[in-house]
């Protein structure tokens, strides 16, 4: 009878160790996140043209993740923030990402990538290291 006793209370403490380590391993940690700093976009300047980019760019923003800015793709300011003039695009889609996935724009100032613009969160996300963009002004 005793022996009967145990293995029924093993068999639920199992279960409650499963269902737990099955809960706790659905739960969402921010473990790594993407560097924001709030960023209030401004009107675009009326000089900023459109561009397209004229070989592709491979960004490392870090955390083990890469994204390629595909050669060909057209750039249009849809405004402005301190870091440079913000470009987005509907010929690819852009994100950052760590722990979460984040809608962006890039940031560009004098040829240069500097980072990114998060529309949702309304932040700039600096990139680790400049890249300079190979790109064409369009009319």
């Amino acid at each position: 009878m005793m022996a009967v006793f145990r293995r029924i209370m093993f068999t639920i403490l199992t279960i409650v160790l499963l269902a737990t380590a099955a809960a706790l391993g659905g739960c969402a940690f921010d473990l790594i996140h993407v560097d924001q700093d709030p960023a209030r976009l401004e009107a675009a300047s009326p000089n900023v043209r459109p561009f397209e980019l004229t070989s592709e760019a491979t960004l490392d923003i870090g955390f083990g993740y890469r994204r390629v800015l595909k050669a060909g793709t057209r750039w249009r300011c849809v405004g402005r923030l301190p870091q440079g003039d913000v470009f987005t695009t509907s010929d690819q889609i852009l994100t950052v990402e760590a722990s979460n996935v984040h809608e962006a724009y890039i940031v560009v100032e004098s040829r240069n990538l500097v980072g990114f613009y998060l529309p949702v969160e309304k932040a700039f996300s600096p990139l680790r290291q400049r890249t300079e963009l190979a790109m064409k002004e369009l009319p």
